[in-house]
This record gives C-alpha cells, sequence and structure tokens, in this order.
C-alpha cells in the first residue's frame, strides 16, 4: 500500500452563499482535515446523521466545505504516530467525523492517532462498519446500564425504535450479553424479524398505554431509548426499583414531560449516551466488548443494504422519510475490504 499520489473520490458537503450542496468530488491528501493516520478506506456505513448533514436537513456540520460520514473502516497506508503501521485495519466512529473534520465518506481519509482504534480480534472490517455508531451507540448504553448495576434479574430491558439501527443492534447485543429484550416499535409488520435477532416479545408502541400519571406498574428492568418525549416518561414510570434508562435519541421530541417521583421513589436512573464524544479508553472497553461477549449474532441479516460510493446519495431522502429498514453499509473498491 502507498499514500496517493493523484485525486481521489469523496462526498463533500458545501454550505456557503449559494445554499447547500453535496456530491462526489476528487481531492487530494492535502485538502483533507489534518492528521497522523492515512487509511484507504474499506467501508463506512449510512446513520440517520449522515442523511441529515447530506441533505442539509439538520445543522451536523460545524465548518464547510466537510467530507461526510461519521463512521470508517480500512487500512492504514501511512502514519507518522508509531502506534500504527502500514496495512493494519482500523476504525474509526464519531470523533468529529463528518462535523469538524473531514469524515468516512472518502477512498482515503486522515485520521487523528487519538481516535483511531485497532480492529478489534474477533471483527472484521466489514462486520465493524454494520455496527458503526448504531452498534457502538446502542452497546455503550449497555455499557453505562452495567456500570450503574444493571443486571438481568432485574427484569428485561425495553428498547424503543427497535426497528431503527440503533434499536435493532441494541435487540440482538443485549440478547446476547444474557438479558430478556422487549422490543418496542409502531411497526408491527416488523415483529417476527425482531423476534428472529433476539426480542422475547414485541409491543406495538400506538397500544402502550401511556398515561401521564408520574408512576406505573413496574413492567422493565431498564430501557434503551430512542425516542424520547412522552414514551421517555413513560418508560421512566414503569421501571423496577435502582433500574436504568439509557437515552440516546430524540426522534419523537426533544421535551420530557416527567416528574422526579420515579427518582425518589424507585431509585431509577436515566442516564445519557452521547457517542461522538465518548473518551478513548471507553472506546475501546465498547469495541472489545462487540467483539467478543456482546458482538451480534445477525449482523448480516441487520445489514439490508450494500452501496458503493455512488449510491451514497440515493440512500439518504428514504432514511429520512422512515422508509429504510436495517443498516445500510458503503463498501469502497473490493481490492481493499476484508
Amino acid at each position: 500500500m502507498s499514500t496517493p499520489n493523484q485525486a481521489f473520490r469523496a462526498f463533500r458537503i458545501h454550505r456557503d452563499d449559494d445554499g447547500h450542496r453535496a456530491g462526489l468530488e476528487s481531492l487530494t491528501l492535502d485538502e483533507l482535515s489534518p492528521g497522523e493516520v492515512v487509511i484507504r478506506a474499506a467501508y463506512s456505513s449510512v446513520n440517520y446523521k449522515d442523511a441529515l448533514a447530506g441533505t442539509g436537513t439538520g445543522k451536523i456540520l460545524r465548518r464547510f466545505p466537510l467530507v461526510g460520514g461519521i463512521d470508517v473502516a480500512g487500512h492504514v497506508v501511512a502514519s507518522s504516530d508509531a502506534s500504527f503501521k502500514e496495512g493494519d485495519a482500523v476504525l474509526c466512529t464519531g470523533s468529529g467525523l463528518s462535523e469538524t473534520r473531514d469524515g468516512g465518506y472518502s477512498q482515503y481519509v486522515r485520521l487523528p492517532a487519538e481516535w483511531t482504534i485497532p480492529l478489534p480480534a474477533g471483527l472484521s472490517l466489514r462486520e465493524s462498519m454494520i455496527l458503526g455508531t448504531a452498534g457502538f451507540t446502542a452497546a455503550l448504553g449497555l455499557l453505562r446500564m452495567r456500570d450503574n448495576r444493571q443486571t438481568p434479574e432485574m427484569g428485561p430491558l425495553a428498547v424503543t425504535g427497535a426497528t431503527g439501527g440503533v434499536g435493532m443492534l441494541a435487540v440482538d447485543i443485549y440478547s446476547r450479553a444474557g438479558f430478556e429484550v422487549h422490543a418496542i416499535s409502531g411497526k408491527p409488520e416488523r415483529f417476527d424479524w425482531l423476534l428472529q435477532i433476539g426480542a422475547s416479545q414485541c409491543i406495538d408502541r400506538h397500544q402502550l398505554d401511556f398515561d401521564d400519571k408520574p408512576m406505573a406498574s413496574a413492567q422493565f428492568g431498564g430501557a434503551l431509548d430512542n425516542v424520547g418525549g412522552r414514551m421517555l416518561a413513560g418508560l421512566l414510570a414503569r421501571i423496577a426499583p435502582y433500574g436504568n434508562v439509557a437515552n440516546c435519541g430524540l426522534v419523537g421530541d426533544t421535551a420530557l414531560p416527567t416528574t422526579v417521583m420515579p427518582f425518589i421513589i424507585r431509585g431509577v436512573s436515566l442516564l445519557g449516551v452521547a457517542s461522538a464524544g465518548t473518551a478513548r479508553d471507553i472506546r475501546d472497553e465498547v469495541w472489545a466488548h462487540l467483539a467478543d461477549d456482546w458482538k451480534p449474532q445477525h449482523l448480516e441479516r441487520i445489514c439490508t443494504q450494500e452501496v458503493d460510493i455512488d449510491g451514497l446519495a440515493g440512500c439518504f431522502d428514504g432514511m429520512l422519510k422512515g422508509q429504510s429498514f436495517g443498516r445500510t453499509l458503503v463498501a469502497f473498491d473490493s481490492a481493499n475490504n476484508d
């Protein structure tokens, strides 16, 4: 392998006096954000955040122009940091990608050594990007709950938004980790699929009787919530004593119409999950679990779509409209893949 001495392709996002625009461009290494590690990309993925950034629907990028893509995995082609050598398989998720620095939708990517993760034994580059930020977020939620004394004996873990990328990976990861999982979704036509990847029970969110009472009978030992709003408030009122609810999303609402009652009567904990800025030592711990005792058993089933860099833009609108299902993998040239 060697660093490119000519232009390569990247999906770049602009916002200027002419408005928002994004698409494939030819770039050179000198045009990328600085970093100690240069990799040749093998895989990336498409997340809701990527769709917001790529269409300009959400304010994700903090400066322009930037290459999109919050995930990337590939092989090192050059490094000024002695921790990495040519040919090493590595990955990076979040850590400012497609926010403050150029991201993973590029044939070559330059990364800070601080946020470059050696691919753990037990994961392929492909598997690491089926997981990507979605899987990392789900696993980080479980780590936070486990660190706060969550155990399977406390009762089932509810997962809201269970047919989204984070939700479906959470179902698989949590069941793999020994928890009973109750999947909550507004798509009952997907219930059989959720049962196949690890859910022991599926609940139609339209049938949930989440009233505005500050407390209700304990129904779950804990939960991962992707929704926010009344869904999160309803969960908090139904968590067993000293259980945890890890929140990582807001697809329902940013507001939280609840009271202090679950916290002061049952000792329930509400834990925030902010995957993009996770400290390096915690990242290493999460990825070690994902490659071993928490590794999902149904990754290829969860990966329902694979595109190349030319097919990226076509994924965004459907995802924002809620029409996508499963994880979308972005594969670069096959010669560099596993």
